[in-house]
């Protein structure tokens, strides 16, 4: 990685014989032709103890992974958007239990979805507006037109459809139309994974009067150092650019998208707040260091000890199975929280999986992933391209991999 040096693992209470376990786990998934390639790391202590990049960045051109590869990170742009909105939140401009129509009129009065047949909606009116806190958990009642379980997300793949993704329109007409759709359910009564940080992208714009875009890069990706993370790949990165997959149904590639003509090549007219950055390790590390730092790297301060501890603790009433989310992508739910932008472990026994309670992470749907641990102060970044997520549980094995190798 170009931003830190690897020490030897033993220096922070790892054991390089067991570490060498990622290594081979890495080269199992991409030889047997089920993953392109990975670049995976892990810091302790500040200190990165192992970094490897394995397999093909393009299968097609040939192009081997590399530690500067820049990867479609989907989903963990939601930490950095929740980070920007906090910074605002530090700033006074409004509190967590505040209603977004404050900012956002078109969210004043809300339906919410109720049953119906045969193309019939029918709603009721939501028992109270929708507030940060509540976009930041995914409380919303909002929802995601990629999961196909009910007639709310296929209105939000309809021809009059919202999708950040690929919208031609703004991100203000966006989140305007979001609007006059119903609710999944009320505010605060479930979890469900949704577009809420796309709307708490354009929130960012209306509170701080820049465009969201020109406030992530400026005020949070600029001043931690992340040089390679954006919401599109400039024209001298583009050779850098890893190609995406997805399965086929014998466990064989199907190239999804070609980096040679990428949507991500060239800038978008909507960012989106919920999944449209780019970046890669070696910046994710840092915003990794910047968070186990409680909100400071390298000297420059973006948010208090105090805001970043309230992002990573449990916000949910119990866990997110007792929120009506028993499981999502290819992880159980059980014994996992919810922060504000993050996921959070409560009780790896419960969980079925080695961990820490407080240790905070995410992941994106080209089955990329990263936790920090602040009790073992250690961070874990994994990146691969490979569309969905829940194709393999590479997450939970690489977990397991490296909790193994702590020896102190």
């Amino acid at each position: 990685m170009d931003t830190l040096p690897l020490v030897a693992p033993e220096q922070v209470g790892l054991s390089a014989a067991r570490l060498a376990r990622v290594s081979h786990w890495m080269k199992g998934w991409v030889d047997s032709g089920r993953l392109p390639g990975m670049v995976t790391c892990v810091m302790r202590k500040g200190e990165l103890a192992f970094a490897e990049a394995y397999g093909k960045a393009d299968v097609e051109r040939g192009k081997p992974m590399r530690p500067d590869t820049i990867f479609r990170i989907y989903s963990m742009t939601k930490p950095l958007t929740s980070t920007a909105i906090m910074m605002l939140y530090e700033e006074g401009r409004f509190q967590l239990d505040d209603p977004i129509s404050r900012f956002l009129p078109a969210f004043k009065t809300m339906r919410v979805f109720a049953g119906g047949s045969r193309g019939k909606i029918d709603t009721v009116p939501a028992e109270r507006e929708i507030t940060f806190r509540d976009l930041l958990t995914h409380t919303s009642g909002l929802t995601y037109g990629f999961m196909e379980s009910t007639i709310i997300d296929a209105l939000y793949r309809g021809k009059d459809g919202v999708d950040f993704q690929t919208a031609d329109s703004s991100l203000a007409e966006l989140v305007d139309k979001l609007a006059t759709f119903p609710l999944l359910c009320q505010p605060g009564k479930a979890w469900n994974y949704s577009v809420s940080t796309d709307v708490l992208g354009r929130l960012v714009e209306v509170v701080s009067g820049e465009p969201f875009e020109k406030y992530l890069v400026e005020r949070v990706i600029k001043p931690l150092g992340m040089v390679d993370t954006n919401f599109h790949v400039p024209k001298e990165k583009h050779e850098r650019l890893a190609a995406n997959y997805s399965p086929t149904p014998d466990g064989k590639l199907s190239l999804l998208d070609d980096p040679g003509k990428s949507r991500y090549l060239a800038p978008r007219k909507v960012n989106s707040g919920g999944g449209g950055l780019v970046s890669t390790a070696s910046d994710y590390l840092r915003f990794c260091k910047f968070m186990l730092n409680k909100g400071e790297l390298d000297g420059v301060r973006l948010l208090g000890r105090k805001t970043v501890e309230l992002m990573t603790m449990n916000h949910l009433k119990g866990d997110m199975a007792d929120m009506g989310t028993p499981r999502f992508s290819e992880s159980t739910y059980y014994g996992v929280g919810f922060g504000l932008g993050f996921s959070v472990m409560i009780d790896p026994a419960k969980a079925q999986i080695v961990g820490t309670p407080g240790e905070y992470a995410w992941g994106g749907a080209a089955s990329t992933a990263f936790w920090c641990d602040p009790a073992e102060d250690m961070a874990v970044v994994l990146l691969t391209q490979l569309m969905p997520s829940s194709t393999y549980p590479i997450r939970r094995e690489l977990r397991v991999l490296t909790y193994q190798a702590i020896v102190d």
